[in-house]
């Protein structure tokens, strides 16, 4: 199993949940989060004075999916997310040894 972790800009939520849930993705976890990349924040006015915003609002999916899926998911979060603007995200993957759903105690992938 392969667990995926991505970045994204939050308006970019309803098309990126549309392109994983037609890949077949039957669960995510969301999580709204601050941070920073290459553009190092930005600057904004307000009442006409400047000041500098260091931590931007990001969006962090998280899914779990099946090692012969995951290419096809990461390429999906990639086209859905993708504005070709600075800060688009970034997405990470990892190996899940082991799962197991609490209800029915099913492990692995029957857990997903």
């Amino acid at each position: 199993m392969t667990k995926i972790e991505a970045i994204i800009k939050p308006f970019t939520l309803e098309k990126v949940q549309e392109a994983l849930t037609s890949a077949g993705v039957t669960g995510m976890t969301i999580y709204e989060v601050k941070g920073f990349g290459r553009q190092k924040g930005h600057s904004e006015i307000y009442r006409g004075a400047e000041y500098s915003v260091d931590f931007l609002p990001k969006l962090k999916l998280e899914t779990i999916v099946d090692d012969s899926d995951a290419d096809a998911i990461v390429e999906a979060i990639v086209k859905a997310a993708n504005t070709g603007k600075v800060g688009d995200g970034k997405i990470f993957t990892y190996s899940v040894d082991k799962a197991v759903r609490i209800r029915t105690g099913e492990t692995d992938v029957r857990a997903l």
